[in-house]
């Protein structure tokens, strides 16, 4: 059974114009295109298709919009790093990200959703940047652990908390396994309160 069964989609935006609401507490789920984003956003939320998959990287364009709860969000943000984006869709996604960090004043933290075989890149690190302007803190989830041994899974874990520091924090998950769920829930549960 769900953690969440009221979640619901709001609404899809490609400006700040279309952010809507802006009380209560949001928290948002960043990440380079094909790291598992909307799986581990499902996967949170225990709704199998809430968030769309797709076999293609780069389809999140827009900043999806869903409650959890009433007063409470998820802000899934465009996936980012597909090199066949044309420039001027990746200059609207630089916009649209310095919009959303600017502008939404209910932003509680963010996840960072890195495929734990790629490990904590550049796009990632402008990502974590715009939490840290904006004072938010950050939970980073190392998404297909499934796929690697344990023992690698550790190391990539050891060695992205490493590099991190105190910036933020990390843990394994898997939408496969449900490795890390639990974990993950707890995460933004806690981001969530902070705004309460």
């Amino acid at each position: 059974m769900s953690r969440y069964p009221q979640a619901r989609f709001l609404k899809s935006a490609d400006s700040a114009a279309g952010f809507g609401d802006d009380s209560g507490a949001e928290v948002a789920f960043a990440g380079r295109s094909n790291s598992g984003k909307s799986s581990a956003i499902n996967a949170i939320l225990g709704r199998k298709d809430l968030a769309r998959t797709s076999g293609t990287p780069g389809r999140t364009q827009l900043v999806n919009l869903f409650e959890i709860v009433p007063g409470r969000r998820i802000a899934d943000l465009p996936g980012y790093g597909y090199a066949k984006v044309p420039p001027a869709m990746r200059e609207h996604w630089r916009r649209l990200m310095e919009a959303y960090f600017r502008e939404r004043d209910s932003l509680a933290g963010l996840v960072i959703v890195v495929d734990a075989r790629r490990g904590f890149g550049d796009n990632d690190e402008v990502m974590l940047q715009y939490a840290e302007a904006r004072g938010c803190p950050v939970q980073v989830l190392l998404t297909k652990a499934d796929k690697l041994g344990r023992n690698e899974s550790r190391s990539v874990l050891r060695e992205t908390q490493s590099a991190l520091g105190e910036r933020a924090r990390a843990q394994l998950f898997s939408a496969q396994t449900r490795e890390g769920v639990d974990a993950a829930q707890g995460a933004l549960e806690a981001l969530l309160s902070r705004r309460a």
